[in-house]
């Protein structure tokens, strides 16, 4: 075996609500008629609001058939008593709570989903990475758990923040450079995690069909997982990834066709709908050379390739197959992903890997490519062989 990094240990930590999309849907229908009630003349009846944005919501929204139930760290979306809610507090502002609340509602969140996630550890990993782009928090997760483990000497922090969906590929680019120029002496592990609260920033406000879409879409999302090079893999025993490959570009002329940028009330997107065309103009290209990146031959082992396809959306999974001629087996956990979480921004990726590498279906040798799309517009890709 090549100096390959091996990528392993996939723990989920579940936020600690949920609801189904049909309650889902519900809850933004009111959410929006109540906005616009404020926001409008006194004439505004809020009930006729509501009846037109559920409407809109069915129509534009991510469909139950593709997405199931979505989980969030906020209870708002389980109640429409306004003047309750944590963020979305609409009896006293239309577009809810502004970026300082949401921001220190993230950092709170993260400091206690990553001490969760070490609550019973003390094997200090050399680097600790922390992946997200839904907050900030300086000191961050990371350095706070550092300082109450007391690996202050042992391990590294590094932040990798505001990518957006694809960020999960450069994570791991990250995390093996750091492997490769310790600080110490002897190379261990480093630990990958991300805690992404999507839901912080909706806007019920916004009213525009692709905000109905992002809305109806996203979730929070937490996952851990660590990254080991092949001197350092002899324990390990339980599935895991040897990383072929990792590769990210930039399709020309599209900065602004994606953006994510801070906003006074939350993080907000755009899409343009030119992206669909661009990311089908430029894929096939891309995975040719990643496969090759990887000492393999793209056409040659398509068929065989299981495709960890971030679901930016139903359509994206859809297009991305059909473009590259996929059957449904090869797709099956992007969607599953999906039906079962939305679309958690970068913890999605890793969501699908802890999937395929518990699959007993999914055989050793068995390659998988990873597919994201991000602002930029940025292709990002990575090449597995589970082992």
């Amino acid at each position: 075996m090549k100096n390959n990094p091996l990528l392993y240990d996939f723990k989920v930590q579940l936020p600690r609500y949920h609801c189904s999309q049909e309650e889902g849907f519900r809850w933004l229908a009111a959410s929006h008629a109540k906005a616009e009630a404020l926001a409008s003349p006194k004439e505004t009846i809020e009930s006729e609001w509501r009846a037109r944005l559920e409407k809109l919501v069915r129509r534009f929204g991510c469909s139950p058939k593709h997405i199931g139930q979505r989980h969030s760290e906020l209870n708002d979306f389980l109640h429409t008593t306004w003047e309750d809610m944590q963020i979305f507090n609409l009896a006293e502002s239309a577009e809810g709570k502004g970026l300082n609340a949401r921001n220190q509602f993230f950092a709170d969140t993260a400091n206690r989903v990553v001490k969760n996630f070490y609550q019973e550890e003390e094997d200090a990993p050399a680097d600790l990475l922390h992946v997200t782009c839904t907050g900030y928090a300086s000191p961050s997760a990371i350095q706070r758990l550092i300082d109450s483990k007391q690996w202050n000497q042992q391990t590294r922090a590094t932040q990798i923040y505001h990518m957006g969906c694809y960020a999960a590929v450069p994570a791991l680019r990250v995390a093996k450079g750091l492997l490769l120029n310790p600080q110490d002496a002897t190379p261990r592990r480093a630990d990958l995690i991300h805690t992404e609260l999507c839901t912080l920033h909706f806007n019920p406000l916004n009213h525009a069909p692709e905000q109905l879409v992002v809305q109806s879409l996203f979730a929070d999302g937490h996952i851990r997982y660590s990254m080991r090079l092949a001197e350092a893999q002899e324990d390990i025993t339980q599935p895991a990834f040897e990383i072929l490959a990792v590769r990210e570009e930039s399709v020309p002329d599209s900065l602004e066709d994606m953006t994510w940028v801070l906003s006074e009330f939350g993080f907000r997107m755009t899409l343009s709908r030119e992206v669909p065309n661009k990311i089908a103009a430029a894929l096939p290209s891309f995975l040719e050379r990643l496969f090759a990146s990887g000492g393999e031959h793209y056409a040659q082992t398509k068929q065989q390739t299981i495709f960890a396809i971030h679901p930016g959306g139903p359509r994206i999974i859809d297009s991305v197959q059909e473009l590259l001629e996929l059957d449904d087996r090869q797709t099956e956990h992007s969607r599953a992903v999906l039906f079962e979480r939305g679309n958690m921004s970068s913890a999605t990726l890793p969501h699908i890997w802890s999937k395929v590498s518990q699959a007993s279906e999914v055989q050793p040798n068995t390659m998988i490519a990873s597919l994201a799309f991000g602002p930029g517009l940025t292709i990002a890709g990575s090449l597995f062989r589970k082992r």
